[in-house]
């Protein structure tokens, strides 16, 4: 019998308590029996509400990649210009730290050719325009733009992934390496707009 309460929203919202506190690998370590844990039923009370661990995945996924692209919305109504892609560099990496399994769910690895993932797809797709939107505020012709888009994504999500992973060792100031990176980037972004 199900836990009295428990429905698919429920089921979700514990799930994303799992991701949350996994850390960086939080999203990637979800399972069943941890979610079950938390609503104190045993494993076969979740199939009321979710059809498995893939099914639950695309569930979570949907919710962190939904807040991504509100979190580059509320970006874009601040910033403008030059300054929209930096401003979104420094959300993304903020939430990374902030919480970097839900990061994680964001980055697509699980969903991006998954067939039954097409919710989860469509907000990436909005994630991309919002960045789209960004870069063509540098002036990056529409035909470099997905370019543009993943160089940004690469970069951003590499020096992010390395932070959190314990990778920059030196006492150099990480934020200041992060500017760079970030002010590099939109440099050479710019400069297609004249070539």
């Amino acid at each position: 019998m199900p836990r009295a309460g428990l429905d698919r929203a429920v089921v979700v919202d514990l799930a994303l308590g799992v991701v949350d506190d996994g850390g960086p690998t939080g999203f990637a370590d979800l399972t069943l029996a941890a979610v079950a844990a938390r609503a104190g039923v045993a494993v076969p009370s979740l199939y009321k509400h979710v059809a498995g661990l893939p099914a639950l995945r695309r569930e979570v996924a949907l919710v962190c990649v939904e807040d991504f692209v509100a979190t580059l919305g509320a970006v874009r109504a601040q910033h403008t210009g030059a300054d929209l892609l930096p401003a979104m560099a420094h959300a993304t990496r903020d939430l990374a730290r902030r919480s970097p399994g839900r990061y994680q769910a964001v980055q697509g690895t699980s969903w991006v050719r998954d067939p039954d993932a097409v919710l989860v797809q469509q907000a990436g797709a909005r994630a991309v325009t919002e960045l789209s939107t960004a870069v063509a505020a540098l002036g990056v012709p529409d035909d470099r733009r997905i370019d543009a888009v993943r160089a940004f994504r690469a970069a951003v999500h590499g020096f992010v992934v390395l932070e959190l992973e314990g990778g920059f060792g030196m006492p150099d100031d990480v934020d200041q390496s992060f500017d760079f990176l970030v002010a590099g980037l939109v440099g050479g972004l710019e400069r297609l707009t004249v070539s």
